[in-house]
């Protein structure tokens, strides 16, 4: 980044929330109700920068989860910074680079600090960060459902509220009867499956059947640890594979990629440690040919302001995991709730940074707690 402004950092707040989802969401790690996160508030130069962490109630999608990562704020990441921190996102990552993992407890303050300097620049995020498009392209990832019929159902929904991308999750015994009932009833809808990494190296013949669906990808079979196995099916399909969880930096990207292990990855900023890494994991895709799209975790309003933003850059050739909001909540807390036109596409803010404000009263009935820290003198 250059010609950042000089300011520094007086504060940051953490407010913890918790937010009822519309309905269950289900995945081969199990069901939730609820949306638990928390946002951060960075504050210079009298502007204030939002984000919200990626991870969820439960340590489930990777060893991080909501409170944990709160943990790692307040008795390592803030003691790290709290003589003093300009603005610039990159400062903060070399300040916090002695911390291992924890990329979505790091991610949460990098990205507020990337709307906070969009806003003290006047910009909005998806300028400052290099998109070429006013809008991302956006398919609807469907959770595990208790029947068929109600897969069929939802499928239906959504195909006519715009949606470009259909993505079903996969599990060990629920895989080739969901896959064979959606392409006999759509036989040409964008189609892809997603098992996070619920299957192993004795599944392997099993997943081959899949490559005769016409699926757009098959998303993260194997486990996050395992580009060996993903590989080794990649060289068995005519099906790309897409790399979600395996890829939780740009040094992996780029070793997935010579490994052969996927023709496509999903670029998650808080799996991956914020704005600067995801635009690193782009920019070798892009290099190498492999496309790229933005997956989602459920955010709120606020996190879903990021991915619209990241979602416009020029290597995400695939529909973007992003969802209006009501697709999760029956009330966000933004005050403009995120929505899909009739082709699918979700149109970014011009305002400066994200674009969000926040609807503080509604957020003051869902907070559990809320700390503050001074950064600086």
């Amino acid at each position: 980044m250059t010609n950042l402004p000089g300011e520094e950092i007086d504060k940051i707040t953490l407010i913890r929330i918790k937010l009822p989802y519309r309905e269950y969401f289900e995945t081969s790690f199990g069901r939730e109700y609820e949306k638990h996160t928390y946002l951060v508030i960075v504050e210079a130069g009298g502007e204030e920068g939002y984000a919200e962490t990626a991870a969820g109630q439960y340590p489930r999608y990777s060893y991080e989860s909501a409170d944990i990562d709160a943990f790692v704020v307040e008795n390592y990441i803030i003691p790290s910074i709290e003589d003093g921190l300009p603005t610039d996102p990159t400062k903060f990552m070399e300040k916090v680079s002695w911390i291992k993992g924890f990329n979505m407890a790091k991610a949460s303050i990098e990205m507020a600090l990337w709307d906070l300097t969009a806003k003290l620049l006047s910009k909005p995020l998806y300028k400052l960060i290099g998109g070429v498009r006013e809008y991302a392209n956006v398919g609807v990832s469907i959770g595990l459902q208790k029947d068929i019929d109600t897969l069929l159902s939802k499928i239906a929904s959504y195909l006519e509220e715009g949606y470009q991308r259909i993505k079903i999750k996969i599990s060990k015994g629920r895989d080739i009867e969901l896959v064979e009932a959606v392409r006999r009833e759509y036989p040409d809808i964008l189609l892809t499956v997603d098992a996070n990494g619920d299957y192993r190296s004795e599944d392997i013949e099993h997943l081959t059947k899949l490559d005769g669906y016409n699926l757009l990808y098959i998303e993260q079979p194997f486990p996050y640890w395992d580009l060996y196995l993903h590989s080794r099916l990649q060289s068995m399909l005519e099906t790309k594979v897409c790399l979600d969880e395996s890829v939780y930096n740009s040094d992996l990207a780029k070793e997935a990629i010579e490994m052969g292990a996927g023709k496509v990855i999903n670029i998650k900023p808080g799996r991956v440690g914020g704005i600067g890494e995801s635009i690193a994991i782009h920019n070798i895709s892009m290099e190498n040919g492999v496309g790229t799209w933005i997956g989602g975790m459920l955010e709120t309003g606020v996190g879903r302001g990021f991915n619209v933003a990241l979602a416009t850059l020029p290597n995400i050739i695939y529909p973007s995991d992003i969802s209006a909001s009501k697709r999760y909540f029956n009330r966000d807390i933004v005050t403009e709730p995120w929505e899909i036109d009739d082709k699918g596409r979700m149109w970014v803010r011009k305002d400066s940074g994200i674009g969000v404000e926040i609807d503080w009263e509604y957020l003051e009935k869902l907070t559990l707690w809320r700390k503050e820290y001074k950064i600086g003198g």
